[in-house]
């Protein structure tokens, strides 16, 4: 019997994305959650995504395919479905009734595939600032992107319906190229729900396991360790601040610039007040280093719509973001979050300024997890209900 069919007419949702754990990614977080709560609320859910020999089991269905690692961006890797034939029949071989790519990549190519042969609708979530990534990646054959992003116009063009994770995403999305219409569907949180008492409650037992003093400005970075999310602006601001600030930099993640952000740190002198962490994948040790945090500093014009920044919301630390950036679209700034030029002179001195006035960095926290936090049981919510339209709109 097929593993991902139904025999009790429970609808089947493909959710295709290139990164999957243990790559922990706001995309990757995205697709576990999805699968997760689809699995709750009436659907089937089965994840395609490339094999990994670091793969943990889960407890929803997975279809893994051949995949090689990504030169300079481990833990990624890339799927080549051309050379796993067993991909192809397993797919042909699955009732799909919904189709779902959180990437225009190998695992979305499959999805077309898939549309193509079961005839059920297929959305696609425009969740990254692709022509960065291709830049970075072809920076030695630059007539290659170009002819990539053809692809992924077409891509996008091949789907039913296009979701975004929040509006600003649009401006991005149109200077690709995609006129097509847009549907606007954010993203959760799976810290959501806390109260005020219980996130105040949780950061000072966060900071005592960890050893912040109440008068440390504990500070914190999630995410890819690459340049495009300017992590040097961070290092070079905090070696801008007057010597007596007392803070504590986290760095949580890994990238291909992680080890000379290492270095950056300890030439200037920073070593004893900047961690790096590496990949925290104990969520509830992510929760304690989002606790015990004061500022969650992403200076980065690459994101769209972060996960990051609503997962600090939500355990009320505050985000430092990019005037213009697409990420600060939710924030007001010294209402819920706060915004700085992209210098090191910038935003140390707006870091240095919140140092000073501690108050104003609670008060926004607390809007901040008021207004930008919503839980992954509420959007999956709205997912399956945009999905159950499409299944009604589309009979096939």
């Amino acid at each position: 019997m097929n593993p991902y069919s139904s025999t009790t007419g429970v609808p089947v949702a493909g959710i295709f994305n290139d990164s999957f754990p243990p790559i922990l990614d706001g995309v990757a977080t995205a697709v576990v959650n999805y699968a997760q709560w689809l699995g709750k609320m009436g659907f089937s859910p089965v994840v395609v995504t490339p094999s990994n020999p670091a793969a943990t089991p889960v407890d929803f269905p997975t279809m893994r395919y051949f995949s090689l690692p990504i030169f300079n961006r481990h833990p990624y890797r890339y799927g080549y479905p051309k050379l796993d034939f067993t991909i192809w029949r397993r797919l042909r071989k699955t009732p799909f009734s919904i189709l779902h790519a959180h990437c225009p990549f190998s695992s979305g190519r499959l999805a077309l595939y898939a549309k193509k042969i079961s005839g059920v609708p297929l959305v696609a979530t425009f969740h990254s600032k692709y022509r960065t990534d291709l830049e970075h990646s072809f920076r030695h054959t630059p007539w290659m992107v170009p002819v990539i992003m053809r692809r992924i116009l077409d891509f996008f063009n091949a789907c039913d319906e296009v979701w975004i994770p929040q509006a600003e995403v649009e401006r991005t999305v149109r200077e690709y190229g995609y006129h097509g219409s847009l549907q606007v569907v954010e993203n959760g949180i799976d810290f959501a729900g806390l109260s005020d008492g219980e996130t105040q409650r949780l950061h000072s037992e966060a900071r005592l396991r960890l050893g912040i003093a109440p008068s440390t400005l504990s500070l914190i970075f999630v995410g890819q360790h690459i340049l495009e999310k300017g992590i040097e602006v961070i290092i070079r601001a905090l070696a801008l601040l007057p010597l007596d600030t007392d803070f504590r930099m986290d760095f949580i993640g890994t990238g291909y610039a992680a080890e000379s952000m290492k270095h950056l740190s300890v030439k200037l002198g920073l070593e004893k007040k900047v961690i790096f962490h590496g990949i925290v994948s104990d969520r509830e040790e992510l929760r304690d280093l989002y606790a015990a945090s004061d500022l969650f500093l992403f200076p980065s014009f690459y994101d769209n719509a972060p996960l990051v920044v609503r997962e600090a919301a939500a355990l009320g630390s505050p985000s430092v973001l990019l005037s213009g950036s697409t990420a600060a679209e939710v924030i007001e700034d010294g209402v819920n979050g706060f915004l700085s030029e992209r210098t090191p002179e910038a935003y140390a001195s707006l870091i240095l300024d919140l140092y000073r006035d501690p108050e104003r960095i609670e008060r926004a926290g607390t809007r901040a997890r008021h207004t930008i936090v919503r839980s992954w049981e509420d959007v999956v919510g709205e997912v399956a209900d945009r999905y159950q339209a499409l299944i009604r709109r589309n009979p096939h």
